[in-house]
């Protein structure tokens, strides 16, 4: 592919210009998808909103419009009218299904007006803009008050907003950072353009095509998030691995070599590596999908998407832009023949002095493997240690920003009625001839839990019942945070006690217990369920890559441990910095973002981690093995291939680096902590597990490495008794 393209560049441009315009135009004609909240359903939660669904009991969209004094108790009069007012707004928006009477905090100082919306409660924050229009005109109407909207539609069309400028944020700080690194390492405006645009190409494909793919697997909200955060890094470094190379082999021709030779030679190595490292990323994150959970699948179809559309960027567009730049550049040697005249010396110096650099950082795990390693690896233990103590919690409404007015009303909504909180929901399902029954076992049941000083006292529970009778419903308040052990112990009080004290007496009756509380202890517990065997497919796939494609199984052993060491380290930063309280030390986060981790965040990390970290083993070690198939010694062939991947490996670390840091000034709690560990992980292996525990590990193991590759073996033989070599272009 890469040769075609070297040879027509035009069309090989084309090609790819076309495929870019074709995805995106094809994904916006079709409209993106979005998962609905039969999607998101989980264990006994999920069973109990299937069930209220059935009998058209399911929780209802609900908005919360409170109107307060802002000091003291709001004057009866303005109250009132701002209610009136309120209460004829609403009922005029084709969106609103009902408005109820208003209610009193227990303090006075508080009014709410409930307003229910038609549809679907994951739906809602679609249809729920004209409402807050509407709060924000009779705001404008009672100056004296304070009127505000909140509920979960409001908070979430708020925390899409905010994700929206987050990425806005991002990218400003990304692109300017990624330019002066490629320019520091190309010093060439002209190159610098290339990696960047295919990045941006690329990441405009994956938009189109991850649209596409929605309808068969729908978005959870979080793609466009992971397609810039995976599509900036690992488009700018497969760009690089190919340059480097194309460049090397350009210096080493001396110019008896064309554009398009030089090309070739580049693509059958380090383009060979990128296609296997893209290949061993999308592999690595579909064991997501084993997880069986509509995020984590959505997470892993737009890390595939981004990776393969870089992938297939280096085959056609790099291989194009290279030679036309390059035609270019040979037109112009003789007017600039003076001038061309300094470089290769200039190059030669400063390939010199990075080498001379790079050997000394070297030196340790070349001259005293053995205790190189046991002391780096003792390291990345202690880094690691604290994720023992890890404690994980869906990150909610308690830890989203408070800069996002609706979560400030929230509070305040919170505050003057604490029996908003929470609400579990009881449903259950018996024959149409028990409803009587079932109603009386909920009645007590409600008796029960308002003995209980886990419950709200002051509300009197409410059965409801279906129209065909099958299907009963009670919600019960709980006035404590979501996040709270109270929350969790009356959810526990309620499964193992109550319910079966009450509910569970009636015959043939099927019952089950959902609300953010149980959707997320219900998650949790999911989660549990399936990162064995999430895991155990990784480690057994990363091996398997890793040994196919250098050959050797000891590669493919080292490799996992390697990564293993690598993410562990990862994890123990992540829970100092975020658990323990540091992040919010050192940078001011919100406490309430950093009390815990955040429970996607182990598994998302530990599968994307462990396809970057394949990255930088094939480019590395592919030197490596070129070096000894071409008669090197082992040992000395780890020094040569890590010091000529150096530079482009700490370059692209460095892109990469800036591109996740950048995630740490998001709001959202989760990708602060995403991009917080994956900056992290990637400084932890480009410049301890490459420059120190792979050379030290290699160098130890000398011809061992490569077992049970019998080319090697003879190739090693060969040189050991000194018969020559021809240098072959021979790559993973």
């Amino acid at each position: 592919m890469a040769a075609w393209s070297a040879r027509r560049p035009w069309r090989g441009l084309a090609v790819w210009l076309a495929f870019v315009v074709l995805s995106l135009g094809v994904g916006i004609a079709m409209g993106n998808h979005n998962a609905t909240g039969d999607d998101y359903r989980t264990g006994e939660a999920g069973r109990a909103e299937t069930m209220a669904a059935q009998g058209h009991l399911d929780h209802e969209p609900v908005e919360q419009v409170m109107i307060s004094a802002r000091p003291g108790a709001p004057d009866p009069a303005a109250a009132g009218a701002a209610v009136r007012d309120i209460t004829a707004r609403m009922r005029k928006l084709s969106e609103v299904k009902r408005v109820a009477p208003p209610v009193r905090s227990a303090d006075g100082h508080t009014l709410r007006v409930e307003v229910t919306l038609w549809g679907d409660d994951a739906d809602a924050k679609k249809h729920v803009a004209p409402l807050v229009a509407q709060t924000e005109a009779a705001q404008r109407s009672h100056r004296e008050l304070r009127v505000e909207e909140t509920g979960s539609p409001s908070i979430s069309l708020g925390v899409e907003a905010q994700r929206g400028s987050d990425l806005a944020l991002s990218e400003a700080i990304t692109l300017p950072i990624t330019l002066i690194t490629l320019l520091v390492v190309f010093g060439s405006a002209v190159m610098v353009a290339v990696p960047l645009l295919l990045a941006l190409t690329s990441i405009a494909a994956a938009v189109g095509l991850s649209m596409i793919v929605s309808h068969v697997l729908p978005d959870a909200g979080v793609g466009m998030n992971v397609i810039i955060l995976i599509g900036m890094a690992v488009g700018v470094d497969y760009t690089l691995f190919y340059l480097k190379r194309e460049r090397e082999e350009r210096a080493r021709s001396g110019g008896r070599l064309g554009p398009e030779a030089l090309v070739e030679l580049a693509a059958a190595t380090s383009g060979r590596a990128i296609v296997a490292s893209g290949l061993a990323v999308v592999v690595s994150t579909a064991t997501l999908y084993l997880a069986t959970d509509i995020v984590f699948s959505s997470l892993a179809t737009c890390t595939i998407v981004v990776v393969l559309a870089a992938v297939l960027s280096s085959l056609t567009a790099l291989p194009a832009l290279l030679v036309t730049i390059g035609r270019r550049a040979e037109a112009r040697v003789a007017r600039r023949a003076a001038r061309a005249a300094g470089r290769p010396a200039r190059r030669a110096r400063d390939h010199a002095e990075a080498g001379r650099m790079w050997t000394a950082l070297l030196r340790p795990a070349s001259r005293h493997p053995a205790l190189t390693l046991g002391v780096s690896v003792l390291v990345m233990l202690a880094l690691a240690a604290p994720a023992l103590g890890m404690q994980l919690r869906v990150l909610n409404k308690d830890s989203h920003s408070r800069e996002i007015p609706a979560l400030q009303a929230y509070d305040r909504l919170t505050a003057a009625f604490p029996e908003l909180r929470i609400q579990h929901q009881v449903v259950v399902r018996a024959g149409a001839g028990q409803a009587d029954e079932v109603g009386g076992a909920l009645q007590e049941l409600g008796r029960r839990a308002t003995h209980d000083p886990l419950y709200a006292k002051d509300l009197r529970p409410t059965v409801r019942v279906s129209a065909d009778r099958r299907t009963s419903s009670l919600y019960l308040a709980v006035p404590h945070r979501l996040s709270s052990p109270e929350a969790l112990t009356s959810l526990q009080h309620l499964r193992e006690d109550y319910l079966p004290a009450t509910v569970g007496k009636v015959a043939g009756a099927r019952f089950a217990v959902t609300g953010d509380v149980p959707h997320d202890t219900d998650y949790l517990a999911h989660q549990d369920e399936k990162l064995p065997l999430v895991v155990g497919m990784l480690l057994l796939l990363t091996f398997v890559l890793t040994a196919l494609v250098f050959r050797s199984v000891v590669l493919g052993l080292l490799g996992v441990a390697l990564n293993l060491l690598s993410a562990a380290a990862a994890f123990g930063l992540v829970v100092v910095f975020f658990q323990h309280g540091l992040a919010t030390t050192l940078f001011g986060f919100d406490p309430a973002a950093t009390s815990a981790i955040g429970s996607r965040v182990p598994l998302f990390l530990f599968v994307i981690l462990f396809g970057l970290s394949m990255d930088y083993q094939v480019f590395v070690v592919s030197r490596i093995r070129e070096a000894a198939l071409a008669g090197v010694p082992t040992r000395q062939a780890v020094l040569q291939g890590t010091v000529t991947s150096a530079k482009v490996v700490t370059s692209a670390a460095v892109v990469m680096v800036t591109v996740f840091a950048s995630f740490m000034l998001l709001h959202l709690a989760e990708m602060k902590q995403v991009g917080f560990s994956l900056a992290v992980a990637v400084l932890l292996d480009a410049f301890v597990i490459r420059v120190l525990i792979l050379p030290a590990a290699m160098t130890l193991l000398g011809r061992a490495s490569w077992w049970p590759s019998r080319g090697m073996g003879r190739a090693q033989q060969d040189a050991a008794a000194g018969a020559p070599r021809v240098r072959t272009l021979t790559s993973p």
